[in-house]
């Protein structure tokens, strides 16, 4: 089972935009900026069948995930069984938002893992990172993740580490630590060039700096990677309204709420296009 696998259900509780949501933008001062948010998923090795299984179980049925992983840590005889299952059941805690505890036993497993094995201890470490920025622990999920690039450095997955620093982005952006969060996505994207949540990011950071023309050729390397993101869309409206684009800004605004009816990106659309009102005669509706 991969890391993609196993975030994916994890990330899917959260909400729209991850563990820092995008906030509705107050768009008519052109000033505002919203946060940068998504949370990323990188791959991992190969896992046992018994950990697969556990893992499964854990997404599917959390509280049998638990009692699984429960039975499995307490008949461990070596640090990876123990690994294993620590991991296990801090993947079904997440299914009932048990972040705090889920972050600690990632952590856990992370230790209970081989100095010899730093491509899966960049994993785990990677893991509790996000876990904890759900939480709001963002200095602590941070330096889960600072950790936990050095690992994937030390292994020598260049892709995992480029993923790791989208998350270090966000925690950064979080922090107001922005040059540390352009340098961090500068990386993703070389390691990374076809990860479209990268370019999105970076595109809302280099927004938020003023950088617009910047930002728009990001946004719109993000979008020809992801044709149809409700994500990619508003920020690709807020950076066009910014530019003084109101049209192009209200074309991608109803393109979101077209591909996601319903969704909070449409009501955040929606409430987009209520501030900026409607059209003047003179312009294209």
């Amino acid at each position: 089972m991969s890391f993609a696998t196993l975030l994916l259900p994890l990330l899917a509780q959260v909400g729209p935009g991850g563990a820092l949501p995008q906030a509705p933008l107050p768009i008519p001062n052109h000033k505002e900026p919203a946060r940068v948010s998504q949370p990323a998923t990188p791959t991992s090795t190969a896992q046992s069948t018994q950990l697969q299984n556990c893992l499964h179980l854990a997404i599917t049925n959390p509280s049998d995930g638990i009692e699984e992983a429960e039975g499995w840590l307490a008949a461990a005889k070596t640090p990876s069984d123990r690994a294993g299952a620590k991991q296990c059941k801090a993947m079904a805690l997440t299914r009932i938002d048990g972040w705090d505890d889920a972050a600690a036993l990632f952590l856990s497993a992370r230790d209970d893992t081989p100095a010899s094995e730093p491509g899966e201890r960049a994993r785990l470490g990677a893991l509790a990172g996000n876990a904890l920025l759900v939480t709001g622990n963002t200095v602590a999920g941070l330096d889960a993740l600072d950790h936990a690039h050095g690992e994937a450095h030390t292994a020598s997955d260049h892709k995992l580490g480029g993923v790791i620093q989208i998350d270090r982005a966000r925690a950064l952006v979080a922090l107001g630590r922005t040059a540390e969060a352009s340098a961090a996505l500068e990386e993703a994207r070389y390691e990374l060039p076809d990860n479209y949540q990268a370019w999105l990011l970076s595109a809302t950071l280099s927004r938020r700096e003023g950088k617009l023309a910047q930002a728009q050729q990001q946004i719109e390397r993000a979008a020809a990677l992801m044709p149809v993101d409700p994500e990619i869309g508003l920020e690709a409206g807020v950076i066009a309204v910014l530019s003084g684009r109101d049209a192009a800004a209200r074309l991608s605004w109803r393109s979101v709420i077209v591909a996601a009816p319903g969704s909070q990106f449409a009501k955040t659309a929606q409430g987009y296009l209520d501030q900026l009102g409607p059209p003047r005669a003179s312009q294209p509706k």
